[in-house]
């Protein structure tokens, strides 16, 4: 059977991630028949929810933060994105827990936050006031100006524009040297940089302009959907049927057909089946026709496995090259009793967290004084658990790459339940009745990862805007790509973003504005 057998045009999309659902809303609201091919058996990619015992775990991006790249989502389909979830305003907005000394709450009331920098340093109060000011006239101007905005070549990037408003946006200079020229305490700086790793960089490398992330954090406050963030992601599917996407779930794609520079349709396993008939041609119920190819699934690996090599448009050398942002370790625990402790959002910060930085960029290995998060999410979200028990999400980055196999995971997990035991004074292990582990080989099982990352490419200064994998392929002219390896960037938001640029230009295209093909990378 071919999808899409209407008079419409095709578009087939490839994820069921925010990306993926966002960019399958767009095109069919702009005309295209369209259908999503899933992998997994359930909606929302890394964000998708996972029930077990009385439990449901966001598996994924546990952070919901720029909230008004949502509800531009939502009003450009004339909806309100409170008829699909509901948020809330978290107070405090996460709890910090600093190695040898006394954790802090960060509170949601801007005032008190000044407050906690003044107790930090002397004149923390003013200094962060200068410091947010900055921060929001960067997150303005790159809302306005960059995020919205497509790259294709070099003098896109290098344009005067730019070029006048990157010196004020501190594109080239590093984050940490700039939160240094304001504050000297480290716990004030590590507040203000630890994004960066859930932005898949380190505060070290990445560009100054992310100081608009604290902006995000402290002006606008830290939100979260109610039932989780995969709740979010099912409205985002509510929205895409409603625009008259198809979601076909449990559906591999393992090659996409192309023909004279043309892509022609996509070929899927579903769960359970063969690869195709005895002919050796692919199961008619296992091919897509498509006029148009929307990928938001890992992009190394469909240009490595799903593209014949002629039709590739970057060479292996390039990806050699990239700096691979880092990987997750990952446990889902389900705990009898009460973490009074914990607020919704914690985060550890070792007093040399250089040092993990170092494990994930520099010489990759497990970190021993790991930096890590935890979220305690029935802090606020009572039903994500059985009543009286919580429901823990642990997270510790680490490098892509690392052998991940039964006994190293085992033997990493009880050496950081340990850390938490002695850094917080939690006992994780007690009234332990769930435990899942989730790393390297699951993010590539469950994702196609590169090498196992969580987060795709690095933000470096040339892994931004122009630098980053091209939205258009270079050798089909109907094959686009959006998601966290393009242009924004990583991030829930960023995808969200990615995803309307990426059906604006398939909709330029197809009205006959033809891109100009970019130079070749190597």
């Amino acid at each position: 059977m071919q999808t899409g057998t209407s008079s419409k045009k095709n578009a087939v999309v490839i994820g069921a991630g925010f990306a993926g659902l966002a960019g399958a809303a767009h095109l069919a609201r702009d005309g295209w028949d369209v259908t999503i091919l899933e992998k997994n058996d359930r909606i929302g990619g890394r964000a998708r929810l996972w029930e077990t015992k009385g439990y449901t775990f966001d598996m994924g991006p546990s952070w919901y933060l720029m909230p008004e790249v949502f509800e531009r989502f939502f009003d450009s389909f004339g909806e309100k994105r409170e008829d699909y979830y509901q948020l809330q305003r978290l107070d405090p907005a996460y709890r910090v827990f600093f190695e040898g000394q006394d954790s802090v709450d960060v509170p949601s009331d801007l005032s008190a936050v000044r407050r906690l920098f003044a107790d930090l340093e002397i004149g923390g109060d003013e200094t962060l006031g200068r410091y947010l000011d900055e921060a929001a006239y960067k997150y303005d101007t790159a809302m306005s100006d960059f995020l919205y905005r497509d790259y294709e070549k070099v003098s896109d990037f290098f344009d005067r524009r730019l070029m006048t408003e990157g010196l004020k946006l501190h594109v080239f200079r590093k984050l940490d040297a700039h939160v240094r020229r304001y504050f000297k305490d480290h716990r004030a700086r590590k507040i203000l940089e630890y994004a960066m790793v859930f932005l898949g960089s380190s505060p070290t490398n990445a560009p100054a302009l992310y100081s608009l992330m604290s902006h995000v954090d402290l002006n606008l406050g830290v939100w979260f959907p109610k039932g989780g963030m995969g709740e979010a992601a099912l409205g985002f599917a509510r929205l895409a049927e409603k625009q008259g996407v198809k979601i076909l779930t449990g559906r591999e794609a393992t090659r996409i057909v192309a023909r004279d520079g043309r892509v022609v349709g996509v070929e899927t396993v579903s769960q359970g089946a063969s690869k195709g008939g005895a002919d050796g041609l692919p199961d008619e119920a296992d091919y897509h026709q498509a006029d148009v190819v929307l990928n938001t699934a890992d992009y190394h690996w469909v240009e490595t496995k799903l593209i014949e090599p002629v039709y590739r448009s970057y060479s292996r050398r390039y990806w050699k090259k990239r700096v691979v942002a880092p990987s997750m370790f990952l446990a889902y625990l389900g705990i009898d009793g009460s973490l009074p402790e914990l607020s919704h959002h914690n985060l550890y910060f070792s007093k040399d967290w250089d040092a993990h930085f170092h494990t994930i960029f520099n010489r990759p290995s497990w970190p021993e004084n790991p930096c890590y998060y935890l979220s305690r999410i029935t802090a606020t979200q009572k039903d994500m658990a059985p009543k009286g028990k919580e429901n823990i999400f642990l997270l510790v980055p680490v490098a892509p790459g690392l052998i991940d196999t039964d006994d190293v995971r085992e033997a990493y997990f009880d050496s950081v339940i340990a850390h938490v035991r002695g850094t917080t004074g939690v006992d994780l292990t007690k009234g332990m009745e769930v435990k899942r582990i989730f790393s390297h080989r699951d993010f590539t099982g469950d994702y196609n990862a590169m090498q196992g990352t969580a987060l795709s490419l690095s933000h470096t200064l040339f892994q931004t805007a122009v630098f980053r994998p091209g939205r258009r392929s270079r050798r089909l002219s109907n094959l686009y790509h959006s998601g966290q390896y393009t242009h924004p960037g990583v991030g829930v938001p960023m995808v969200v973003i990615a995803a309307e640029l990426a059906a604006k230009a398939i909709q330029a295209d197809w009205s006959g504005h033809h891109h100009e093909t970019a130079p070749e990378v190597t």
